[in-house]
């Protein structure tokens, strides 16, 4: 019987799309899993910048798998900044625990450098997993540098985990033979959403009264930070710009956006826009079940994927996208399972939004597909990917 394959997982800090993922590798008998956090990060009460109040996730994040927290010694820790995630230590704790393969979320903070360029681990492999896209182009003399150090950098690498297609060809780009790629696509826990559907739908149809919409009337979704990468002030100007007689329009969510938000709204009485404020993650099936369509119109490299698609889509919720969101060439078909509109461009995004409200029966139709194409994008697809891998590691060894 061949013994399980000692995985290492380094990542910055517990992250709620991932930890049911790792939950579900620790219950696998082929391998033996421990994640290295570089960063207590959300685990508990912590001021979130995006949200701008202090959050704490009411799902466990620390619970079904082994894992250990990294002394970080940075004066100031996190993971929005380079120099955020410093673990001298972490080198030296791999090698103690005697880590076959190492499965590394990210590249760009110091901590994650100093594993990949530490001599003393250069006969042990490292697998990428990150969700950077080129779908914003970078141009310029600094951009060429940093596409030329990642080529270097990733010479280094015994593969890659792609979160989808647009992920895929960035690797690409940075020099990663294909044959060294593999499809492990971002996934979010569906089997949770799934299963909270049916009693979801309820607690939406009650919200909905609370709120004042009308339960045949079609609602836009936007959920997420109030922050300048998703463009919500976007999104709240193609709404006005509609003049749907019925339509409404649901936030969930806050964060340093909202008091403008709030102003412009405040110039367009009688607008059907409610803000719901912080939603968390227990609760998030029955907002997504608030809606009949959900957008995401971000603007610029930042919104590498968009998980938030993922989830509403397990409710059965078309998407509108823009064309900088990282899961759009994944997630989002034309003509099936939603639209992707010009990135930065409110009266496209109206023009979209018109035509998605126009025939409802279409778009229960592309909320039918669009739950069928996210169910191939589950934990189940993910593992699949991690599994192809490291079989290629061991071929290679």
């Amino acid at each position: 019987m061949t013994p399980p394959t000692r995985l290492a997982v380094v990542v910055s800090h517990p992250i709620q799309y991932y930890v049911p993922w790792f939950a579900a590798l620790a219950r696998r008998s082929d391998l033996e899993l421990r994640v290295f956090y570089l960063w207590t990060g959300m685990a508990g009460t912590a001021q979130d910048p995006g949200f701008g109040q202090a959050i704490r996730w009411d799902l466990p994040l620390l619970q079904g798998y082994d894992h250990t927290f990294v002394a970080n010694r940075s004066r100031r820790p996190g993971s929005d900044h380079f120099g955020g995630l410093h673990c001298p230590d972490l080198p030296k704790q791999l090698r103690a625990w005697r880590a076959e393969a190492v499965l590394l979320f990210g590249y760009a903070w110091r901590a994650h450098l100093q594993l990949l360029l530490d001599p003393r681990l250069a006969s042990m492999p490292v697998l990428l997993r990150g969700d950077s896209h080129d779908l914003v182009p970078r141009t310029g003399r600094r951009a060429a540098l940093a596409r030329l150090l990642r080529r270097l950098l990733f010479r280094r690498l015994a593969g890659a985990l792609a979160v989808g297609e647009a992920n895929r060809r960035h690797l690409l780009a940075c020099g990663l033979p294909p044959e060294r790629i593999v499809l492990a696509p971002h996934a979010v826990d569906n089997d949770r959403f799934l299963a909270a559907a049916a009693g979801a739908r309820a607690e939406a149809a009650a919200w909905r009264g609370r709120l004042g919409i009308d339960p045949t009337a079609p609602v836009v979704l936007f959920t997420g930070k109030f922050i300048a990468k998703k463009r919500p002030l976007d999104l709240l100007e193609a709404f006005l710009a509609l003049g749907h007689p019925s339509a409404a329009l649901v936030m969930v969510g806050t964060g340093p956006l909202e008091p403008q938000l709030r102003e412009r709204l405040a110039r367009a009485p009688g607008a059907r826009v409610h803000f719901t404020g912080f939603v968390n993650q227990s609760a998030m099936p029955a907002a997504y079940a608030l809606g009949n369509v959900i957008v995401l119109p971000s603007e610029g490299p930042g919104e590498t994927w968009g998980l938030c698609i993922n989830e509403a889509m397990n409710l059965g919720l078309p998407a509108i996208v823009s064309s900088h969101v990282g899961c759009g060439p994944d997630l989002v078909l034309s003509g099936r399972t939603g639209w992707v509109v010009p990135a930065g461009d409110p009266q496209a995004l109206a023009e979209t939004l018109a035509e998605a409200l126009a025939d409802p029966l279409r778009l229960q139709r592309y909320g039918e597909a669009a739950r069928q194409r996210v169910a191939l994008y589950g934990y189940d697809a993910t593992t699949a990917g991690l599994l192809q891998a490291l079989a290629l590691i061991r071929r290679s060894a």
